[in-house]
């Protein structure tokens, strides 16, 4: 991935955000991870273990170290101790998207082209609120996918505008954890030769 995609990346408006106290602790994370060449997938605060904030974090060629978990926790926890959203105790839980992922950019559909995902919409599409199928096309306003279970009258395809998507997350499946293993191989090579490019100049 050239330096400019990773750029267009890190712009990339999520299509599904927080809501209430989840998005005011997004708004004040977002940009301290922009500055550090991360970008936020999903930030959620859960009753867990008494009460656990979840940062979902990626560079923006996809990868995540446990390195880079820590980088980003080290940074976020003092400018969250000023904010101070959060008035009770908590623990700070910094993961990747791991492999069946939320999908919250246009971005990541086409990444994951040909994989089997579940989603909601907010409104009706073809009478459902619910999908299954594999990501068949993606466009600029929405993405296509093939119903794995198709039921009697339904199209086996259907489009879903990004306008109306309420939740998507990518399924685990054999192919999936093969992909996904290749392309987290490819980007930290492409990184590795950005750095030695790097260190030549």
């Amino acid at each position: 991935m050239s330096e400019e995609t990773n750029a267009d990346n890190a712009n990339e408006p999520r299509l599904i955000v927080e809501t209430g106290l989840d998005q005011r602790i997004a708004a004040i994370i977002e940009p301290v991870l922009v500055g550090m060449g991360f970008r936020l997938v999903r930030a959620r605060l859960l009753n867990q273990n008494g009460l656990t904030l979840q940062i979902m974090t990626e560079r923006n060629d996809g990868t995540m170290t446990v390195e880079d978990c820590e980088e980003v926790s080290t940074a976020i926890s003092p400018v969250l101790d000023v904010e101070d959203p959060i008035d009770k105790a908590y623990h700070l839980e910094v993961s990747s998207p791991g492999i069946d992922r939320p999908m919250v950019r246009k971005s990541d559909f086409s990444r994951w082209i040909g994989h089997l995902i579940k989603c909601e919409t907010s409104i009706l599409v073809d009478n459902r609120k619910r999908f299954r199928g594999k990501i068949a096309d993606v466009s600029a306003d929405g993405f296509t996918i093939e119903r794995d279970q198709v039921a009697y009258g339904e199209e086996p395809k259907v489009t879903i505008p990004f306008s109306t998507l309420a939740d998507a997350k990518l399924i685990l499946t054999d192919d999936l954890i093969r992909d996904a293993l290749r392309a987290d191989k490819l980007a930290k090579a492409q990184a590795a030769n950005q750095n030695e490019a790097d260190e030549e100049e």
